[in-house]
């Protein structure tokens, strides 16, 4: 039967979740606190008013490869008039399947809903390994991106 590819559904979303987290976990995270009610609630709502979507890559009914594209607006700038922009997530294939062409599959059809959603930009911040993938896809990386970590303390 071979790989299918699907986009994700409610009923697809216990699997999805634990596969972020193990994910995660891979790309070096410590944090001990429980994501599933945040991720959950995330993507229930979100998945909902059409701002996430993603495809997933299946062989004999197990998901074996996960892709997320949530869509952000930000006011029109220069290089990307419309304020939309992709931002790319969730890009995960089990290690028994890596190297077969399935995360440039996930790839191709995320940006694909990014373009059909009208944004101007898709933007990731890319794990070690998934570089060579997204330079090789076209992906050019921006010297300028900083990120400032908000205390949630009080």
């Amino acid at each position: 039967m071979g790989i299918m590819y699907k986009r994700l559904e409610e009923s697809d979303l216990e699997t999805f979740i634990s596969i972020r987290i193990a994910q995660l976990r891979e790309e070096g995270a410590t944090e001990e606190l429980d994501l599933v009610p945040a991720l959950a609630d995330y993507y229930h709502r979100h998945m909902a008013d059409g701002t996430f979507v993603s495809w997933l890559a299946v062989d004999g009914g197990r998901i074996i490869g996960t892709s997320g594209m949530s869509f952000v607006e930000k006011p029109p700038y220069f290089s990307c008039p419309s304020g939309k922009i992709g931002l790319l997530s969730s890009m995960y294939t089990d290690p028994g399947y890596r190297r077969q062409g399935i995360a440039k599959e996930l790839l191709r059809r995320v940006v694909e809903e990014a373009r059909r959603y009208g944004c101007g930009s898709v933007q990731i911040t890319a794990s070690d390994m998934g570089v060579l993938l997204y330079t090789d896809f076209g992906f050019v990386k921006n010297g300028n991106f900083m990120q400032y970590k908000l205390d949630h303390r009080i």
